[in-house]
């Protein structure tokens, strides 16, 4: 475990603030795409899915139910639903015809890359309603949330 100079104290106060700040900037974001996606926006357990399968085509739904931190039994409803839905494919093993390997169909690729489009140019346009000074503290954080955001993926010992 790394040392720190920051006092438990201040831990704290950037652990709650982190836990009131991310959820209420990913709402905000969702509410604005949401309003200006032409389709029914799809839930974020789906998107997580897509996005997982787009970075990983052909992951089954055991590997997919462990990157994102969900039970096989809930991605595997998801993926029923989406096949049916049309935006996900799911192709046989030819080696064992037990496991199906994921894949995005074309109409769930085309609306990720509308949903991301959108995420990015509202995200975008808030960025640049920022200072300098912000917009730097933001670029020299990212490496940390991302740093925070792998630890928090680790499995629990």
């Amino acid at each position: 475990m790394p040392q720190h100079s920051a006092s438990a104290q201040d831990l704290d106060h950037v652990a709650e603030v982190l836990v009131a700040c991310l959820p209420a900037l990913h709402r905000a974001l969702d509410r604005q795409v949401g309003q200006d996606f032409p389709h029914p926006k799809p839930p974020e357990a789906q998107l997580a899915l897509l996005r997982h399968v787009e970075a990983h085509a052909g992951v089954t739904v055991r590997e997919a139910a462990e990157a994102l931190l969900m039970k096989p039994n809930n991605v595997s409803a998801l993926v029923t639903q989406m096949t049916e839905q049309g935006m996900l494919e799911r192709r046989q093993d030819p080696a064992d015809k037990r496991v199906a390997h994921l894949h995005l169909t074309a109409i769930s690729r085309q609306r990720l890359a509308e949903v991301s489009g959108l995420m990015s140019a509202h995200l975008a346009q808030a960025l640049r309603a920022l200072t300098d000074g912000e917009l730097d503290a933001l670029g020299s954080a990212l490496g940390a949330l991302n740093a925070l955001t792998e630890h928090l993926h680790r499995p629990m010992r």
